[in-house]
């Protein structure tokens, strides 16, 4: 009989002391005992300043050095997974149950040589099917691969999703389970938003642009790849019991007739703070031609990248991170622009599949926002999301009057 899998992804802070570790292990203990054959991945143990988080690790080498070679950086930053994983899989020892730990390359995660930021090109999970069909629980390192000749890679940011997720397709998973130290997904961050709802469930889609704007419950890499095959994601609390939110198909949310999305327009609202907006206008440079080709180009050759762009007969407006606000302004001042700068803005998100079609959704942003006088310094749209830029003392009062026009919290 075909086992049926079901990946778990255990987070830094759901692994950080040996309380939160022994609730961790009996949910993997649940899962063996229902019926299910689980595959648990873990992330380093606890986050920046706990003596085994990755930032940790990194900081005792740039003590020496900052200039710390991107393969040797590999090489320490998959230490933390090591040390997270033998610890785990000691705890199911002391439980009663027999646990394997492979690392990225012994779970067979093949990828490029892109290190510090590698993407995952195959995975070879027979090891783990052996371990499995020898009574094992396997548990794998996270955020970690090895290149076809046999270097070690970390993947970047959200990694240990992303390991989850290629699991989860490897193995045909019943379900991909990312436990966190929230409910599930919200409609708002309950920092901001205090009445924000925990969404039951949401499509590919919609957390997959929640989570590139600002949402960090989940990297979206883990939801495209998971996406692929159709596998359902489960957002989970390591801390209650709870259902959390599930992540699948339009088709299972919604149905199929297009008219039932039309009670849950917007889904939920997200938020980047700390942008720079810049613009380039025609008035400050009427002898340039093609000057959006030319400002784009400019900034892409010097690796900085764009967002949240506007074109019209005007000029151009866009927005980059704060960090690289100098080096932007020296790229465009070098090229003979006038850039005109405004820092400290934030960028909301409202995402719902809901939306398509729907007229009035950005009127209803609008309202929200002038009935609180805050100001939109850039609007943009697609299918599925609406973006506005304000400045950056009245982001939160934004999200939260969207969220309160839109009815989130009902």
């Amino acid at each position: 009989m075909a086992k049926k899998f079901i990946i778990l992804k255990f987070g830094g802070t759901s692994l950080k002391t040996a309380e939160l570790r022994e609730k961790v292990a009996q949910k993997i203990i649940n899962t063996f005992e229902s019926g299910y054959q689980p595959v648990v991945v873990v992330s380093a143990i606890g986050r920046k300043g706990d003596p085994y988080a990755t930032d940790t690790l990194l900081n005792f080498a740039y003590e020496v050095n900052r200039d710390l070679p991107p393969r040797e950086a590999d090489l320490l930053m998959a230490c933390g997974e090591i040390i997270s994983g033998v610890i785990m899989v000691n705890t199911l020892a002391k439980m009663g149950y027999k646990a394997k730990l492979f690392t990225g390359a012994q779970a067979g995660i093949i990828t490029d040589d892109n290190f510090t930021s590698a993407s995952i090109l195959k995975v070879k999970a027979d090891k783990i099917l052996k371990a499995v069909d020898e009574g094992f629980i396997p548990v794998v390192c996270g955020f970690q691969g090895v290149t076809e000749d046999g270097e070690v890679t970390t993947l970047g940011r959200g990694g240990s999703d992303t390991t989850a997720a290629a699991l989860g397709v490897a193995l045909k998973a019943e379900f991909i389970d990312i436990y966190t130290d929230v409910e599930g997904i919200k409609t708002a961050d309950p920092r901001i938003v205090e009445d924000a709802k925990t969404l039951e469930v949401v499509t590919y889609n919609e957390i997959s642009q929640l989570a590139h704007e600002g949402a960090k419950v989940i990297h979206p890499r883990a939801v495209e790849i998971a996406m692929q095959k159709n596998i359902p994601l489960r957002i989970k609390s390591t801390l209650t019991d709870g259902e959390g939110t599930l992540v699948t198909s339009h088709a299972e949310v919604y149905g199929e007739v297009i008219e039932v999305i039309r009670d849950r327009i917007i889904t939920g609202i997200a938020h980047i703070p700390g942008v720079t907006q810049i613009k380039i206008l025609r008035e400050d440079t009427p002898e340039i031609v093609n000057l959006a080709q030319k400002v784009f180009k400019g900034l892409a050759l010097a690796e900085i990248s764009v967002d949240f762009i506007n074109i019209s007969p005007e000029g151009l407006a866009f927005t980059v991170k704060g960090e690289v606000t100098e080096k932007a302004v020296d790229v465009l001042e070098n090229m003979g622009f006038t850039p005109r700068i405004r820092r400290n803005c934030a960028k909301i998100a409202a995402v719902g599949a809901g939306m398509t079609g729907v007229p009035g959704v950005m009127a209803k942003i609008v309202e929200a926002l002038t009935r609180e006088q805050i100001e939109i310094l850039q609007s943009t749209d697609s299918y599925t999301t609406i973006w506005v830029l304000v400045d950056g003392e009245n982001m939160e009062k934004a999200v939260r009057a969207i969220h309160k026009a839109f009815k989130l919290n009902e």
